[in-house]
């Protein structure tokens, strides 16, 4: 008799009945974990990033304020949306803004409101509606539960990879070793495709976003083509990619212009 394994009973049953709605795409998703626990956690990381005597936060200045006001709009017009929409009481978040000393080009959000963009960035995002594009989309990651969704992903994989050595435990081991490798081969290029899938997502809720915020959609076009301009060396394959290729990530921008500009108020 094989041997009972409730961890993955538990995964199998948390799967059905763990699923949430993405505020505006109204796509479902897996969530087996609590936003408490991942907005905690994330707090803390970003405290600790903050006070790191390696990070230098730009605290006052025409840039950090820039950033601190386009968060704010940003952060009043989603919560605004949350709230008009029936999903107010789905998130407690505790937004912050940071500007941080880096030549990197990049910007993020972490779950609970937890943002920070690097200085790098700013020559690329070089005006309010630019800056908004990627804070807005980094927002949109933190308000689709994009990283609660890869952690619970992350877990279905492990279940399945047990399912499967169950499974193949009476062959050979050359076998086992085979249809292991094929698993793990399939499962991670699934997860690069969630991966990209989660990036046009939050393109989607970061173009309504902004424009909710004030900021013409229309932006985001030359933005992302200024970004391209920046892959100086070259991308990986989009299938081996967690973004979509330059070209498919603006194809895909232009095409949901028209939902964005529905929420545009000047």
């Amino acid at each position: 008799m094989k041997k009972f394994k409730p961890a993955l009973v538990l995964i199998a049953v948390m799967a059905i009945f763990s699923c949430s709605t993405v505020p505006l795409t109204g796509r479902k998703q897996l969530n087996l974990v609590g936003d408490a626990e991942v907005n905690q956690s994330a707090a803390a990381s970003y405290k600790q990033l903050l006070t790191d005597p390696k990070t230098k936060v730009i605290a006052t200045g025409t840039d950090a304020q820039r950033v601190k006001t386009i968060g704010n709009r940003l952060a009043s017009a989603i919560e605004k949306y949350l709230k008009d929409n029936g999903y107010g009481d789905q998130y407690s978040f505790n937004w912050e803004f940071n500007l941080i000393q880096s030549s990197e080009v990049n910007a993020w959000c972490m779950p609970g409101g937890k943002v920070a963009v690097y200085s790098g960035l700013l020559p690329v995002a070089n005006t309010d509606a630019y800056l908004a594009v990627v804070m807005g989309h980094e927002i949109g990651h933190a308000i689709a539960r994009h990283s609660a969704e890869r952690i619970s992903q992350e877990m279905i994989v492990q279940g399945g990879g047990q399912l499967v050595g169950a499974a193949t435990s009476q062959q050979s081991q050359a076998t086992q070793t085979a249809i292991s490798t094929l698993y793990g081969v399939g499962s991670q290029l699934k997860l690069l495709a969630y991966s990209r899938n989660q990036e046009s997502e939050a393109d989607r809720l970061g173009l309504t976003f902004m424009a909710m915020a004030g900021y013409d959609p229309h932006n985001a076009i030359a933005f992302w083509q200024r970004m391209a301009a920046q892959n100086k060396g070259g991308a990986p394959p989009e299938l081996l990619s967690t973004h979509p290729a330059d070209a498919t990530r603006i194809a895909n921008i232009q095409n949901l212009i028209p939902e964005a500009m529905k929420y545009y108020k000047k």
